[in-house]
């Protein structure tokens, strides 16, 4: 959008429609019967938005660029250029809430549409939507002591904000000031010498209540997939994770936070004031849309205090297709050949958080028709889905995932999905099933494909019944993708690539995909995740290098001979179509092996 150098009108007044429309006009973004049209509107629904807030709203395209269309956002980006003031886009996992509530108080705030974003020793950033209204500064400079510079900011952002900013600050001092009789569990080991009359937060109290509210509803908006809460030394801090990285979005005062992880372990029905071990829970939620979003949470003691982690699990993760999920049409014929069969033993391998329980969740509800009987024993229930038969892994009634497949194999199932392959037991009765006719599906956490065998072997199985059981091998990973908001094409580092997939042959594409940043992806480049999959077909042939000792790199190669795509080499497919980056599958899969 294009600067003008048009005099700017008079300070010490607020933004009129009619002003807007002009200087929108006198640029060429709308035209004069667009105006027209927006004022004729106006006067009839007497909308008392911000005029940005109501242009916005209509949706209009650019005249200039008719598939660009006039946002709120954009037009604030336009705004700013068109008076000379920074524009700020108000991401709130950037911003410091504690710290921006601190320096202007909520009545102010709102009297004037302002919202402080950024605090430092010398100048506090400050945004508005009215460039002319500036009346505030000067006050504000002499009471602060500080430099204040003004950014403008989507009107909207800074009415939402200001309100849930303030209203979560309000909660956390009113948190403090409600002594309780009895003082906190000690629970960091650097506080015993800090007692001094401190006292505990009611995890029941309003206010922690709505800061836990304000955390989870926080989390769905963002597309976290955990919300990790940490205690330090003198603070604790809420992080998420949004598509693989964690992010800092709070800190606040120790004793806030604590009675904050008390009222979500009331929640899970957790118990409260054991914090000595770790525990597990689950809490079911929904989103102010409606939809249900089902939470596990682990507890571990630190030595500053109790951690929790809050797993988020998606329901739409049950509807996705195996092409969302990333799977090629070629893995998919593979897949569905594998999952079909009658019995046998199925596995998916990768680290922790590579995507199995989503792969696996997703062909469970697939299977589970009327006529099928699924059955799973998982430790804990990651997700629980109305159409499978799911037990728990319950060691202190002596429950084990060894002990859960002997109990399934007696409910006359179809299918079995055990949640991980730990020892030679489970792994014996995951072969004693497959031996007596069942389908079973389970996960082991090994690099890559044909290393699950060899940790099948390590477990104790013999090869004879690892060739007489074992169907395939999935190994996953997940990478970020190119946000397809900001997506723009470049061109192919030739050193990076051959990097990738030496020492395979893979021709180079043209060009590949970046993401330039955008407000999508917070400047990342990136938004959602896609899976990289390595298939493993237990062939004749290959199960002949199933013996003691194991060649490991000659069956990798009998196996690339065959058709398994390595991870890599599948990511640099990814990176070939425009979904993802070099970098990014470099990053998050293992070297290749010969081919």
């Amino acid at each position: 959008m294009k600067a003008s150098t048009a005099p700017r009108p008079q300070a010490g007044r607020r933004l009129g429609l009619e002003e807007v429309l002009r200087l929108l006009v006198e640029d060429g973004e709308i035209s004069e019967a667009s105006a027209a049209e927006l004022r004729k509107q106006r006067t009839r629904s007497a909308n008392s938005a911000h005029p940005l807030v109501f242009i916005g709203e209509q949706r209009l395209p650019s005249a200039q660029q008719p598939k660009r269309v006039l946002s709120t956002e954009m037009l604030t980006e336009w705004l700013a250029g068109r008076t000379g003031f920074p524009y700020f886009h108000i991401d709130p996992l950037k911003i410091d809430v504690s710290k921006v509530c601190g320096v202007v108080s909520h009545a102010y705030a709102t009297r004037f549409h302002i919202l402080p974003v950024a605090v430092s020793d010398t100048a506090v950033t400050i945004a508005t939507a009215e460039p002319f209204d500036r009346e505030w500064q000067s006050v504000l400079e002499q009471g602060l002591r500080l430099n204040i510079r003004p950014v403008i900011a989507n009107p909207a952002d800074i009415v939402r904000y200001l309100a849930e900013f303030y209203s979560l600050a309000r909660s956390v001092q009113s948190a403090m000031k409600s002594p309780q009789s009895l003082p906190s569990a000690i629970t960091n080991f650097e506080q015993l010498v800090k007692l001094g009359g401190k006292h505990g937060v009611d995890a029941n109290d309003r206010a922690i209540v709505h800061i836990v509210d304000w955390l989870l509803q926080y989390a769905f908006e963002q597309r976290a997939s955990d919300i990790h809460i940490e205690p330090r030394r003198d603070e604790c801090l809420v992080r998420f994770r949004i598509d693989g990285a964690l992010h800092l979005v709070y800190q606040g005062p120790m004793a806030v936070m604590v009675a904050a992880i008390n009222r979500i372990k009331l929640l899970a029905r957790m118990d409260v004031v054991e914090k000595r071990r770790p525990q597990d829970g689950r809490i079911k939620t929904g989103t102010p849309n409606g939809e249900e979003i089902e939470l596990r949470l682990s507890s571990m003691p630190t030595a500053f205090g109790e951690k929790l982690v809050l797993r988020i699990f998606d329901p739409n993760v049950l509807l996705k297709s195996r092409a969302e999920l990333g799977f090629s049409d070629e893995e998919n014929r593979l897949w569905s050949g594998l999952v079909h069969r009658p019995h046998g033993i199925v596995l998916v391998t990768g680290p922790t958080g590579s995507g199995k329980t989503t792969t696996l969740y997703s062909t469970l509800r697939e299977l589970a028709t009327p006529e099928v009987n699924v059955c799973t024993i998982e430790d804990p229930i990651e997700m629980v889905y109305p159409y499978l038969n799911q037990m728990q892994v319950q060691p202190n009634l002596g429950i084990d995932f060894a002990l859960g497949v002997r109990t399934l194999m007696r409910q006359d199932p179809d299918v079995i999905m055990v949640g991980e392959i730990r020892d030679l037991e489970t792994a014996e009765m995951a072969v004693q099933a497959a031996l007596t006719g069942h389908l079973v599906l389970s996960t082991l956490h090994t690099n890559d494909a044909p290393a699950a065998v060899v940790r099948l072997m390590d477990l104790g199985v013999p090869p004879y019944l690892i060739r007489s059981t074992v169907l395939g091998v999935v190994a996953q990973r997940l990478v970020r993708t190119v946000c397809p908001h900001c997506a723009e094409p470049e061109p192919v580092d030739a050193a990076a690539w051959e990097a990738l997939v030496r020492p395979w042959s893979v021709a180079m594409p043209a060009q590949s995909m970046r993401g330039a940043g955008c407000l999508e992806c917070r400047m990342t480049g990136f938004r959602g995740r896609t899976g990289l999959y390595e298939m493993l077909m237990l062939s004749p042939e290959l199960a002949l290098h199933v013996d003691s000792p194991l060649d490991l790199d000659a069956m990798r190669t009998q196996a690339i001979r065959e058709g398994m795509r390595p991870l890599r080499i599948a990511g640099a497919l990814k990176v070939a179509a425009g979904l993802t980056t070099i970098d990014e599958v470099a990053r998050n899969t293992p070297p290749v092996g010969r081919g």
